[in-house]
């Protein structure tokens, strides 16, 4: 199983907004930290902010903060909110499947099974789990400063 880099870019976004909380993030800061593409972020931004997971604060000094308390947001719900389906196999998606052997398949039920699996481990977790640990944290945001200072 693998997640959408849209998906992976939106967990990271927000756990650089969970890091600094009072701080407002632009999108092109993200980019320089992260080294990830500016245009690319911003479709991330849009799809968590229009999910609630992060609130956009417009004008000059403007930026991102989260649009909730770290503990409020569910991992599984941001996975949800972030990839386009979780068409494991061909037969996930009735509308174009065509595979001859669907209806007499036993794959798709373990398959089913392991996505529901995959989906609930991540139900289990809120973003304040991910930067609990103050170490790791600070380690992150060292990180995360000397690329940003590179670029």
């Amino acid at each position: 199983m693998r997640v959408t880099l849209h998906t992976d870019y939106a967990l990271r976004m927000l756990m650089l907004l969970a890091a600094a909380p009072d701080e407002l993030h632009t999108i092109e800061e993200i980019s320089k930290r992260y080294d990830i593409s500016r245009n690319h972020l911003m479709k991330v931004a849009q799809t968590l902010v229009q999910a609630g997971f992060v609130e956009s604060v417009r004008g000059r000094s403007g930026g991102l903060r989260l649009g909730k308390s770290p503990q409020n947001i569910n991992i599984g719900a941001v996975v949800r909110a972030t990839e386009d389906g979780f068409n494991l196999v061909e037969c996930f998606d009735a509308e174009h499947n065509s595979c001859r052997i669907s209806s007499a398949c036993g794959l798709k039920g373990p398959l089913e099974e392991a996505l529901a699996a995959f989906l609930g481990v991540l139900d289990r977790y809120s973003l304040a789990d991910l930067i609990r640990n103050p170490g790791r944290m600070r380690r992150m945001q060292r990180l995360l400063n000397a690329d940003a200072e590179v670029a």
